[in-house]
């Protein structure tokens, strides 16, 4: 571990990594919770409509794809809100238009080289620079006020919405809060583990937690560990190996799972004999 810190580039990459596994399962929680676990998904598809508008105009892409993702949130969240629309068939919606889009907008520009875009598509360790190192920092603490701030309405409301509103809480607000959130989480999370699979990093460790704890705020604090040892062990993993790490570091989850699910259950089993 400590021949990577000698490079630069690791150097700048852990920290990227750190930050993605402390937000992106904080947010995630509210979003299993509220049973919009392929939310992620569908922001992550629309956001690589972002990535290659920054190629086409030649504007940042990380900036277009915050821009982009945000607005698709919101989009999603309104169809859901307003129309007829289930929360599933948004989300099928926002995932073929950032598709279509995405696929559109590339064939376009003559900015993005292909190993450039496979970076955006499924993370990279070398191409984290210190200006993402900053945008990744600030949008992650932005990320983690709103769920220390906003983090007890928004478990009312992601527990029962009816409930939510006849406590006269502003649901609309919180929705959309949820859903810019999450948008934000996803552009934090593309450079390190990939637009493709950052659902992944929302989704996975909430699971994890849910197997081994009982409260929503223990399930919180151990799927943000989780999270942190996912990105930092596939990150890792990743600079010996030479693949993209977004891969591994879902496999890392994906491994804590499975031990989780296999602890959970012994736990479980040896309660009630504890008890007598």
């Amino acid at each position: 571990m400590i021949d990577l810190l000698q490079y630069d580039f690791m150097q700048r990459a852990l920290i990227a990594a750190l930050l993605v596994g402390l937000a992106a399962p904080a947010i995630g929680t509210f979003i299993v919770q509220r049973r919009l676990a392929l939310l992620g998904d569908g922001i992550g598809h629309v956001a690589l409509t972002g990535v290659a508008l920054g190629f086409l105009t030649g504007t940042a892409p990380v900036l277009t794809a915050v821009v982009v993702s945000v607005l698709g949130a919101v989009a999603i969240e309104l169809v859901r809100e307003r129309g007829r629309t289930g929360g599933d068939v948004a989300l099928a919606l926002l995932f073929y238009g950032g598709i279509a889009g995405g696929v559109l907008l590339i064939s376009l520009a003559p900015g993005g080289s292909n190993a450039t875009l496979m970076s955006y598509l499924f993370g990279s360790i070398s191409s984290v620079t210190v200006q993402d190192v900053w945008v990744i920092a600030v949008l992650a603490a932005a990320v983690l006020g709103v769920v220390v701030v906003f983090g007890r309405e928004l478990f009312v409301l992601c527990q029962d919405e009816e409930v939510a509103k006849a406590s006269g809480l502003p649901v609309r607000f919180l929705s959309l809060l949820i859903a810019i959130t999450a948008a934000l989480t996803v552009v934090i999370a593309m450079r390190v583990v990939g637009l493709l699979l950052v659902s992944a990093l929302m989704v996975v460790p909430v699971a994890t937690g849910q197997q081994l704890t009982r409260g929503f705020r223990s399930t919180m604090l151990l799927a943000m560990l989780c999270g942190m040892a996912a990105t930092v062990g596939g990150l890792t993993s990743s600079f010996y190996v030479e693949v993209p790490p977004g891969a591994l570091i879902v496999l890392f989850a994906l491994g804590g799972f499975v031990l989780a699910l296999g602890l959970g259950r012994f736990v479980r089993r040896s309660r009630p004999q504890e008890s007598n």
